[in-house]
């Protein structure tokens, strides 16, 4: 049990004393002259464990998935992708700004295009609208809350999307949960995308950094959109360093946050004027609903009022909408952080 329970993201693990440790004796070099072998060594394992020719180390995902944009596209095209999809809501339309490419948002049931949907939101040759040049997927879904799409499902989408001559990049910020998940490699879910970017900082635990995996040429795209928007990095491998730890010693791992996430999913449907279906929690997001009867604004003066009050049991929550509340399991929370957390969302709600 920890003296604050902080379950407002999984970015806010910190680094292991071994990451710690890795980091002090780095061996390192310029990484934008491509002469810092510790950051060499995490392309090369990234790449390997994603099935891709190569790697490209970037500070975050939002950086990952930009230079992947910019790098598949070229201004004036349109990128497909789901409403609810981090790089439509949370990466300041740098697709936008940097690419010059318009977003083509499709509402989805789970997250996941389907087939349908792409073939669908495909442009056809037509002087007045933008040419598609892009499908993006996500996966995990941070929005719906952790949920997994399979690699066949990835397979499916893409196999509509390469038909027409569009690539496809997966952003796989949480991709290692869904793997340890659904019980399948990594390299499993990027088999079928063009690029996929996951971060080091998440669930991973590492304390900086994303990774790009995607043939060598595709690299060397993103490399150079990498330098253009401030992402060269010079000694990187005293940051590289945590990756490999991170990637070597805290992927399996990710099943204790998946559990801990079962069991304040469970405790969290018991509660009164809480709303959630634990069978849709499939790794380490939990988003639950606050109902509160009353009137007209009852329910979001509620959901307010339930962060300020966890907070102030040192219990940290996030809101992610006006009656939504996201919490998120990770490293640094146990199944006593979990208990202490039920038990301050019981004593709040039973006072509704």
């Amino acid at each position: 049990m920890h003296d604050i329970v902080d379950l407002r993201s999984d970015t806010l693990t910190l680094p292991t004393p071994e990451m710690r440790e890795a980091m002090a004796r780095a061996e390192v070099g310029d990484d934008v002259w491509e002469e810092d072998p510790t950051v060499k060594r995490l392309e090369a394992i990234a790449a390997e464990r994603l099935g891709k020719a190569a790697g490209l180390f970037v500070a975050s995902g939002t950086m990952g998935n930009l230079v992947s944009v910019v790098s598949h596209t070229r201004a004036g095209q349109e990128v497909v992708l789901d409403l609810d999809s981090h790089i439509f809501n949370y990466e300041v339309a740098g697709a936008a700004v940097i690419g010059g490419v318009q977003t083509r948002p499709v509402k989805t049931a789970r997250g996941f295009l389907t087939p349908e949907q792409v073939r669908e939101a495909l442009r056809p040759a037509n002087i007045h609208i933008p040419p598609t040049g892009l499908v993006c997927i996500e996966n995990t879904h941070n929005r719906h809350g952790g949920t997994c799409c399979t690699p066949e499902e990835v397979g499916a989408v893409a196999a509509v999307a390469h038909d027409a001559g569009v690539p496809v990049h997966l952003d796989g910020a949480r991709i290692f949960n869904a793997a340890v998940a659904l019980r399948r490699p990594a390299s499993d879910f990027a088999r079928h995308a063009d690029s996929v970017t996951f971060c080091l900082s998440k669930g991973l635990g590492a304390p900086v950094g994303s990774v790009v995996c995607a043939s060598r040429e595709l690299v060397a795209r993103a490399r150079r959109v990498r330098k253009m928007v401030g992402g060269g990095m010079r000694q990187a491998g005293v940051l590289a360093a945590a990756g490999i730890v991170a990637l070597e010693r805290m992927v399996d791992r990710l099943a204790e946050d998946h559990a801990n996430a079962r069991r304040l999913a469970e405790g969290v449907a018991r509660l009164p004027g809480l709303a959630v279906d634990p069978v849709t929690v499939q790794t380490n997001i939990v988003i639950f609903g606050v109902q509160r009867p009353g009137e007209v604004g009852a329910s979001q003066a509620a959901t307010s009022e339930l962060v300020a009050q966890c907070a102030a049991r040192k219990v940290k929550i996030h809101a992610i909408g006006p009656t939504s509340i996201r919490c998120v399991t990770h490293k640094d929370i146990d199944a006593e952080d979990v208990e202490r957390a039920l038990e301050a969302f019981g004593e709040i709600t039973s006072r509704w």
